[in-house]
């Protein structure tokens, strides 16, 4: 396993060899549900002050590049994958497999949709 690329199902395995060896178990799948919705507000909230029109409040560390910026977006989402990383575990669904079918079925019903959207044109 390359630590610098990971597959689904290699990051479906890390996190339950983590969750066995030093998170003792997992969090119920309730509590996990509950975990992933405060942990996409996070990702949301630093979205409405990097890219909205809201702002950092005056207490708080806003990033001072954009890399710092990105930083904390990528925390942000790797907290929202790890916690959806638990619920699959927890549920017995491949992400792998789930990911490619949910490609398949995007392709073949969305095919045209979009370049027809005079929205996006």
């Amino acid at each position: 396993m390359n630590p610098n690329e990971v597959t689904l199902p290699e990051a479906q395995q890390m996190v339950d060899q983590w969750i066995k060896t030093i998170g003792v178990r997992y969090f119920s799948e309730l509590t996990n549900m509950t975990i992933l919705t405060e942990e996409v507000g996070e990702l949301a909230r630093h979205f409405a002050r990097q890219f909205g029109d809201q702002s950092y409040r005056a207490d708080e560390a806003a990033p001072l590049t954009a890399e710092a910026g990105r930083g904390l977006l990528a925390d942000e989402m790797a907290d929202v994958l790890w916690v959806l990383i638990c619920l699959a575990n927890q549920t017995g669904v491949d992400l792998n497999d789930a990911f490619l079918k949910n490609i398949e079925k995007k392709t073949s019903r969305d095919k045209d949709r979009h370049l027809k959207n005079n929205k996006l044109k």
